[in-house]
């Protein structure tokens, strides 16, 4: 569904749900969980219906994902670093008050 239209001579790894995948340097995480084939992130917290990347700059809050230990971070906003990983999560977790 998903092509680069440049190639990277730069690559990284990262790993999503325990699973190595190598991007281009420069990648945001939500590039690499579309890249991944599986897109979806989380599920919605009242119906648990699927939610993946959608507006890809920060708005919708769509593709909420863990990313070292940390949850709720937007993937859209988060450029990959080497090492990283990244969890889907299966429903947003409770934001400290």
């Amino acid at each position: 569904m998903f092509r680069r239209l440049h190639k990277d001579s730069e690559t990284l790894t990262i790993t999503i749900d325990d699973v190595a995948m190598t991007l281009p340097a420069g990648s945001t995480v939500a590039a690499a969980l579309l890249a991944s084939g599986n897109m979806v992130c989380r599920k919605t917290p009242v119906s648990g219906a699927d939610r993946a990347p959608y507006c890809l700059m920060g708005v919708c809050f769509d593709c909420l994902v863990e990313i070292n230990g940390e949850p709720n971070q937007q993937a859209c906003m988060v450029v990959v670093r080497p090492g990283m990983a990244v969890k889907r999560m299966p429903r947003p977790a409770p934001v400290a008050p």
